[in-house]
């Protein structure tokens, strides 16, 4: 089928590596994979770091015009059989999706639509109001993690809703064999340098690390660039030199080679939707260290493939981080059964698979 994709919050080909972005990526390659014709509809981006009601009629004067030229497009006998929107939330409703699907008469379709009450206060209520009426149009809409599907069914308990567990492309991580160039000392953590949640987890992961016994030797790989890089190297310089490897922003394959030499992977996750760098290192082989908030046990599975410690105890994270350290057996069981985890129903080719169930299932039903 044909399908108009859009991001509201950042395109797949915007510049800034995120999260976002890569699962942005991902949803397209998982809908082409499935034999479907995409077009990435609009480069129209209507994030708000802040709200500011100047700004946003602004963006929303841009989508009246978006909204008139695809429609133009789409009477050239261009039409999609339906609208997939990736994302929307209170900082970056669709401002076209839902105006176009009921002029033109398809399916709209949203994937990891966030909503929460807590949010409709000042100039965010008018955003949040986009988001919500996106919810109830919605053919469906696609949740990514439990909580977003709470969050819906609280304020929208007729919206249809669906799951599709957060997935990866795991080719680059799993070129190596598990275990057959460890460093055992080694952990490993990926992620931005930015301010607010990726900021407040490197201070805890620090804080954490000074609390680690100095009879216990170990070296942590950094992967991350970003705004607050120096931030970051101040917090670190605390320890000595060559415990910590600092890798600055790497590629995919660099990535997968840095954990292949790894022992296990260590990230607090303040503020994490679910956190795609875990599924990336579990199938790597490598088990994880992280805290039970936010959305992080939607990737990892506690006691398990990995371990999750109360949140905001650094004591706590430097004993997970001696635990592991110190006990081989258990690293490899929990490395193993990560693996495992991620080739059994993390993949693209099972989200493609999920994708194309859901899609021509609506279609089906469209009279």
């Amino acid at each position: 089928m044909k399908i108009a994709f859009y991001a509201p919050l950042k395109a797949p080909h915007h510049p800034v590596p995120s999260g976002d972005r890569l699962m942005a990526r991902l949803l397209f390659a998982a809908l082409e994979q499935s034999g479907h014709d995409l077009d990435l509809i609009s480069d129209l981006r209507s994030f708000l770091p802040k709200p500011d009601a100047d700004i946003y009629s602004g963006v929303e004067k841009q989508a009246r015009a978006e909204i008139e030229r695809i429609s133009h497009q789409w009477r050239a006998g261009a039409r999609p059989d339906l609208w997939f929107c990736y994302h929307p939330y209170y900082k970056a409703p669709d401002l076209l999706g839902p105006v176009l699907a009921a002029r033109h008469e398809i399916p709209y379709v949203t994937a990891e639509t966030s909503y929460s009450e807590r949010r409709n206060i000042g100039d965010w209520a008018r955003m949040q109001e986009h988001v919500l009426d996106g919810i109830n149009l919605a053919a469906i809409n696609i949740c990514l993690t439990n909580r977003d599907r709470s969050g819906i069914a609280l304020v929208a308990p007729k919206a249809q809703v669906t799951m599709l567990r957060p997935f990866i492309d795991a080719t680059a991580f799993l070129r190596n064999a598990p275990q057959s160039n460890r460093i055992p000392q080694r952990m490993i953590t990926v992620a931005m340098m930015r301010p607010g949640d990726k900021m407040r987890s490197y201070h805890l992961l620090a804080d954490a690390l000074a609390c680690v016994s100095t009879k216990i030797p170990w070296s942590l790989s950094i992967v991350g660039d970003g705004a607050m890089n120096a931030e970051v190297v101040s917090l670190f310089t605390r320890f000595e030199p060559g415990q910590i490897l600092w890798h600055g922003q790497a590629t995919t394959l660099q990535i997968a080679e840095l954990m292949s030499e790894s022992a296990f992977y260590v990230w607090p996750g303040y503020g994490e939707a679910y956190g795609l760098a875990y599924l990336e290192a579990q199938a790597a082989g490598l088990p994880i260290l992280a805290q039970n908030v936010a959305g992080v046990s939607e990737a990892v599975q506690d006691h398990l493939t990995g371990i999750l410690v109360e949140a905001d105890n650094p004591a706590a994270f430097a004993f997970g981080i001696e635990r592991l350290l110190t006990n081989h057996r258990e690293r490899e069981t929990m490395g193993a059964a990560a693996r495992q985890f991620v080739l059994g129903e993390r993949t693209l080719e099972h989200a493609a698979r999920r994708l194309d169930e859901i899609l021509t299932g609506l279609l089906r039903k469209k009279p």
